[in-house]
């Protein structure tokens, strides 16, 4: 007898529709599974038949055969072992055909029979046609978010086969009566000093535009770099679910309610491989750190001790907002809207400028600003010298603004863009800037001057012009750019200190 079940199988960020087709006839007993499947897939005619045995149900001696289609898509992962299950069943006559039409199932099988979470619910999810998904108890919320399918939750493959013969009743899903709150963001008010910084971080955010901070150990960098997500606005429901397919499929944690609503921080170590920033791998293609920091921010903290080729990686996903990951098996692409934040010492001793303090060769200092490359820097739109605070300021000065405040604004801007059709000004087309960046005369002539000396190159001028929207936007100034708001991006924009000229 055949039997055919709706699963879905994971690949990078997206689900694949998998039918488990199995097929139960008489003949020497074996179990063989076909379809491409991974080490783990395969490995599912082990779970399977010490599951079904600890459930109480006899194994049949007969010829079993499934085959995951289609046959030349790769299967990897252990979440279809439901649907294989319950192939089984169907196909040798312990459960009715009708009970699991328009059905899909998705869970891993432990020995005794329980039911376990799968990493990329829901993309997974998303991928059935059907009309019921069938899910692991807890999996529900993560399930639900694709809004289209009736979600079933069980704990265990004795539940579920009782659902289906009509035994017992479908179980309750399980209640959340306690909601953990999300951890509160760090407050913009605690940075004492560094008005400049903080200006940078506040335009950053506004226009999501890219920022790169250099400067000594203990000038607060990496404490303005964390407090950059809090200003952000919370995500529209088509970003939150990007995000939330992105970190499901990683099989990250999601929030209280599954949707990831607030921006991401990711940080990577200044060790991490290309794999792991970019994604990839071999059986299991994984998303990296730059998808999982989508519609969020990526810092980068000691950016000069990453890899060269690390780096340079980086270039194609932050033009482009997607990356590309070709294997000899697959080719995925992964979503990489993600807003970026640098920081790094000014030479490897960390004391940098000031005369005396430094002691690093000026051939050591230029060969360390050299780690990175023209191109990639020539993406910052911000890039600023960091300086320690004035002592005074540390122990008596007056707070700055807090983050809600300065979020307020932030929020502001962010509506401006989003009348001009883009999320942020940093997205904004080239050939709109005629329009949506207009230069005034003297602000054209400055940028004129930047070009012919070579300080500017094309793509900085536009970056350069997104940069004074982004400005004006939050000084209120709407028409033409002025001379003051292009002066103050390119400041903003000026090459810090021993790290070379950008052409």
């Amino acid at each position: 007898m055949l039997a055919i079940i709706a699963s879905a199988t994971l690949l990078g960020v997206d689900g694949r529709q998998v039918s488990v087709e199995v097929h139960v006839c008489p003949g020497l007993p074996c179990f063989n599974i076909v379809g491409l499947p991974d080490t783990a897939c395969r490995e599912a005619r082990d779970r399977v038949r010490a599951a079904l045995s600890s459930t109480g149900i006899r194994w049949p001696q007969r010829r079993i055969t499934v085959n995951l289609a289609p046959s030349g898509v790769r299967k990897n992962g252990a979440g279809l072992d439901l649907a294989v299950a319950i192939g089984v069943l169907v196909a040798h006559g312990d459960l009715p055909a009708s009970a699991v039409a328009g059905t899909g199932f998705l869970g891993e099988l432990g020995l005794d029979g329980s039911l376990r979470r799968i990493p990329g619910m829901v993309p997974l999810v998303e991928a059935l046609v059907a009309d019921t998904v069938v899910v692991p108890a807890g999996c529900g919320s993560e399930a639900g978010l694709v809004g289209r399918l009736q979600v079933r939750e069980v704990r265990t493959l004795a539940e579920l086969v009782g659902a289906l013969r009509g035994e017992a009743s479908w179980p309750d899903p399980p209640r959340h009566d306690q909601v953990s709150l999300p951890p509160l963001e760090p407050d913009l008010a605690d940075v004492r000093g560094q008005p400049v910084a903080r200006l940078a971080l506040e335009v950053a955010a506004a226009g999501g535009h890219h920022l790169l901070l250099v400067g000594p150990p203990g000038a607060g960098k990496t404490m303005l770099a964390r407090r950059l997500p809090g200003l952000l606005p919370d995500l529209e429901r088509s970003e939150a679910l990007e995000a939330t397919r992105v970190h499901s499929a990683a099989g990250l944690p999601l929030p209280p309610g599954g949707l990831v609503y607030r921006p991401p921080l990711r940080a990577p170590h200044h060790g991490a491989s290309a794999v792991s920033l970019i994604g990839g791998g071999t059986t299991w293609m994984r998303p990296g750190e730059i998808s999982l920091a989508t519609r969020g921010v990526l810092f980068m903290d000691e950016l000069a001790e990453f890899a060269r080729p690390v780096l340079d990686a980086l270039r194609q996903p932050l033009e482009e907002g997607v990356v590309r990951v070709c294997r000899a098996r697959a080719a995925v692409c992964y979503p990489a809207h993600f807003l970026l934040v640098g920081a790094m010492n000014p030479c490897p001793c960390g004391e940098g400028g000031p005369p005396g303090a430094c002691r690093c060769s000026e051939a050591i200092r230029e060969r360390y600003g050299r780690r990175l490359s023209g191109p990639l820097l020539d993406r910052f739109d911000l890039r600023l010298d960091v300086a320690r605070p004035d002592a005074g300021q540390l122990l008596s000065g007056p707070p700055g603004e807090p983050t809600a405040t300065v979020a307020a604004r932030v929020a502001q801007a962010r509506g401006l863009a989003l009348a001009r059709g883009v999320s942020c000004n940093a997205q904004l087309p080239g050939w709109s800037l005629d329009e949506t960046a207009a230069l005034g005369r003297d602000a054209s002539a400055m940028l004129e001057s930047g070009l012919r000396s070579g300080t500017l190159s094309a793509r900085g001028l536009q970056r350069v012009r997104r940069v004074a929207r982004t400005l004006a936007d939050l000084g209120g100034r709407e028409g033409p750019l002025d001379e003051g708001d292009v002066c103050l991006a390119l400041q903003l924009r000026a090459q810090p200190e021993r790290l070379g000229a950008v052409a």
